[in-house]
């Protein structure tokens, strides 16, 4: 591809300290990607109750309780409780011999895409 340059020689053209800094950033934001918790232990470590969530939601504390159990619960369901807490879910696909992919819904991607369609209109106009 024309005009593309590689991050290697872009790294390569910064003074060491530079390269050095980069790659602890890198270092400490992968090691923040690579933690993991359950719904509950994330829950608690924000210190929000399964009463709390439940409201947010419109359900009964029970069902947060049993949704903190389920072994295989649905994304949209976990995607809602994450968002109750006041986050958002993103569900990264990891390959031996690629760079991370985030993946995202259909509908996402879809308003994703006229969005960038009405900023291009703008920008013509």
């Amino acid at each position: 591809m024309r005009g593309m340059i590689a991050v290697e020689d872009v790294m390569a053209a910064l003074p060491r300290k530079r390269q050095d800094a980069i790659r602890a950033r890198g270092d400490e934001l992968l090691a923040r990607v690579t933690r993991r918790m359950t719904l509950a232990e994330m829950r608690k470590g924000r210190k929000i109750s399964q009463a709390r969530i439940a409201e947010a939601l419109g359900i009964g504390q029970m069902q947060i309780s049993r949704l903190e159990r389920r072994k295989d619960p649905r994304l949209s369901t976990m995607q809602r409780t994450v968002a109750a807490m006041g986050g958002q879910l993103t569900l990264v696909a990891m390959f031996p011999d690629q760079e991370p992919v985030v993946l995202v819904t259909a509908a996402a991607d879809q308003k994703a895409k006229l969005a960038g369609k009405k900023r291009e209109r703008k920008n013509a106009a």
